[in-house]
């Protein structure tokens, strides 16, 4: 009698203790995480339901507390907030994968080979290929029109350079462009040789061709957004800032959110064009839980390699050249005015110092007395020693760090020594600013991740090049390069109380990988690949 009335109890007991447990949608054990709150701290377990991070801690804490139906057994694995790319094009790498990748071609002859290719299989009656660098090739030159205008003398062919900055045509597409040696150039370069165009526009002039390049339709663009959320996904990233957009992309995405055909997080930087500008202005900022469009890009020169970057001294290795501000100043600075009387916030690319001093300074003007504002600059890629005291002023600086590795094997050609050492500062910027927010630039650079984070830590490419690193005094420790692809990038897209770290109240966006990257070799981390990234607490890897 006595044991059926110790079984009755141990069962009501056990029956009590399951009532007083909550249902949720998921819960996760046996994990390292790094919720990278306040204190940096790691947890082994937490419970998400609604999307959301209920509760974090122990596995005890969470088991006794917590059911649910769905239990992952994260078997000692590694968990990060879901990284975000503070700098990118998503929307213009998605389109890319729709047309010639010429990343990585080694001459314009293989350039002419891909074409051939992506040509024979796709028959295009116009040609646009995306990601040739001439500092890639052992002829280190721009090249012209003529090895196109003989492989392709009736099909119109725009190539545009990795960093977006300049691009090569063809003959046939300067004629449907209307471009001549008499064409003027304002704000870039319409490159002319022996009396003629070479088929090189820098900047500005570019858009002269851009028109005349078939839009691409509903269907294209559907299937450019959704080819690179997959892509965003398979590497870690859940949030994206778009450094950007126009109105009608930024109305499909939402629309493609809303009909849940694509969940990733967008954070939207509408294009600073006049007529852009007025319409949000007047609309307002928007927001939903998958999109953030509360910022204009504004563009304030070209890029380094290409020379349209705006210096304060002419080029190193061109005496004559000083890159161009891509507007007048006063355009620049009524623009910024107009942003400063808003809500809204202003991103700002700055390759040049002189381009950094400019926008800087409007900066400053349009922000005083106005607080939280957190505009960025968007690469702060060479700055005069006497201007990174701007960063104290609650500017933010937005940096890829993979531009360091990119470009540092030609960089001092055109800064030369001197310029150079305040290039690519970032542990300089960061202790100015306070916060720093890191993205690729893709698809500039490459989508992942893992080489921001590697190029951030030990400035080496991935061969492990250059031994001490490049300007080494510049690193940024793992723990700071973490916060820059997540918290910090959060916080610069006043984001971040909903994502950034995994704390109680915030989505549940992460990412979990076999190894630490807190600790493992160098040489690893460029190997690593999360093994399952959740966006508001699905799986979508």
């Amino acid at each position: 009698m006595k044991r059926c009335i110790l079984i009755f109890s141990l069962l009501a007991l056990t029956s009590c203790l399951k009532k007083n447990k909550t249902a949720v949608d998921t819960i996760i054990t046996n994990a390292t995480i790094y919720k990278v709150d306040k204190a940096f701290g790691t947890a082994t377990a937490m419970a998400v339901s609604d999307g959301k991070i209920i509760a974090i801690g122990s596995d005890s804490q969470i088991k006794n507390a917590f059911e649910s139906n769905t239990i992952i057994q994260a078997k000692g694995k590694f968990i990060y907030p879901g990284l975000i790319d503070a700098h990118c094009h998503f929307y213009g790498f998605g389109l890319s994968l729709q047309e010639v990748d010429l990343r990585g071609t080694k001459s314009m002859e293989e350039v002419v080979k891909r074409i051939q290719a992506f040509q024979k299989e796709k028959k295009s009656n116009f040609i646009v290929g995306n990601g040739w660098d001439q500092n890639d090739w052992s002829v280190k030159e721009f090249p012209s029109k003529a090895i196109l205008d003989k492989n392709f003398p009736n099909i119109p062919v725009v190539l545009n350079r990795v960093d977006g900055h300049a691009i090569i045509v063809n003959s046939k597409a300067l004629a449907l462009a209307g471009i001549t040696k008499d064409t003027k150039a304002v704000g870039g370069q319409i490159e002319i040789k022996d009396g003629e165009p070479t088929g090189i526009l820098i900047d500005n002039p570019m858009e002269l061709v851009f028109r005349i390049i078939p839009k691409p339709n509903r269907k294209t663009q559907i299937a450019a957004l959704l080819d690179a959320e997959k892509v965003m996904f398979d590497y870690g990233l859940t949030t994206v800032n778009d450094a950007g957009l126009d109105p009608g992309v930024i109305d499909l995405i939402d629309s493609l959110q809303k009909a849940k055909a694509m969940k990733l997080n967008i954070y939207a930087m509408v294009s600073a064009n006049t007529k852009n500008i007025d319409m949000y202005l007047k609309k307002g900022i928007y927001k939903t839980d998958n999109l953030d469009v509360r910022s204009f890009k504004m563009y304030g020169d070209g890029a380094l390699g290409s020379r349209g970057a705006c210096l304060h001294k002419a080029y190193s290795d061109m005496p004559n050249q000083y890159g161009a501000l891509l507007s007048p100043i006063s355009e620049l600075r009524s623009v910024a005015q107009k942003i400063a009387n808003s809500d809204f916030q202003l991103n700002s690319h700055a390759i040049g110092d002189s381009a950094n001093t400019v926008l800087l300074k409007i900066y400053k003007e349009a922000l005083t007395g106005k607080k939280d504002r957190r505009w960025k600059i968007e690469h702060a890629q060479v700055l005069r020693e006497q201007d990174f005291d701007y960063f104290k002023f609650g500017i933010i600086p937005s940096v890829q760090p993979t531009h360091a590795t990119s470009d540092m094997y030609w960089a001092g050609e055109r800064l030369g020594k001197d310029r150079l050492k305040n290039a690519y500062a970032y542990k300089k910027l960061l202790s100015k600013a306070g916060v720093i927010a890191l993205g690729t630039d893709f698809p500039v650079e490459e989508v992942n991740p893992m080489l921001t984070f590697h190029a951030a830590v030990a400035r080496k490419d991935g061969k492990g090049y250059p031994r001490g690193g490049f300007q080494i005094e510049n690193a940024l420790s793992r723990k700071e390069t973490l916060k820059g692809m997540t918290i910090w990038a959060a916080y610069s897209n006043f984001e971040e109380k909903e994502k950034g770290s995994l704390e109680v109240g915030k989505w549940a966006d992460f990412v979990i990988y076999d190894k630490d990257i807190m600790k493992i070799m160098e040489s690893e981390i460029l190997e690593m690949k999360p093994s399952n990234t959740y966006l508001k607490g699905v799986k979508v890897k």
